[in-house]
């Protein structure tokens, strides 16, 4: 294991730590093996060990609701809206056209990201919106 060189009272001893379990070491001093048994001072840890046992949780079953919250569609830009093509209650399709807007004078449709039924409309025809205004929503 551990080679060490000592020199005691002008006697020099070569020692070889063979093994070591717990407290008791087999050594080779000077080619004659020995068991020795070492007497250790144990300084207690000064910082205490925490053993927290484990929580269990009770078991709980998921709710599903209906309905969800409401998917506001907003304008991707500062324009003017110049058509309606739906009214609250309407269900729409996934890719429906479901507004038209004119920003930086080219007119732009803007379709529905998903299938659902128009919950509200927020603007008119001819009015004046900015970017991320909410002009309908959508459950």
């Amino acid at each position: 294991m551990k080679n060490f060189k000592f020199l005691i009272k002008g006697r020099k001893y070569e020692v070889n730590i063979l093994s070591l379990d717990g407290n008791v070491a087999k050594l080779k001093v000077n080619d004659e093996d020995y068991v020795v048994e070492i007497e250790r001072n144990t300084k207690p840890n000064k910082t205490p060990i925490v053993v927290r046992s484990s929580v269990k949780e009770p078991h709980k079953e998921i709710e599903k609701k209906t309905g969800g919250p409401k998917t506001e569609i907003k304008s991707p830009l500062p324009g003017i809206i110049i058509k309606l093509f739906v009214v609250p209650g309407e269900s729409v399709a996934k890719n429906q056209k479901i507004f038209s807007l004119e920003a930086m004078k080219m007119e732009n449709e803007i379709k529905a990201e998903r299938d659902g039924v128009i919950a509200g409309i927020r603007v008119t025809e001819g009015q004046s919106v900015l970017q991320d205004e909410v002009i309908m929503e959508m459950d």
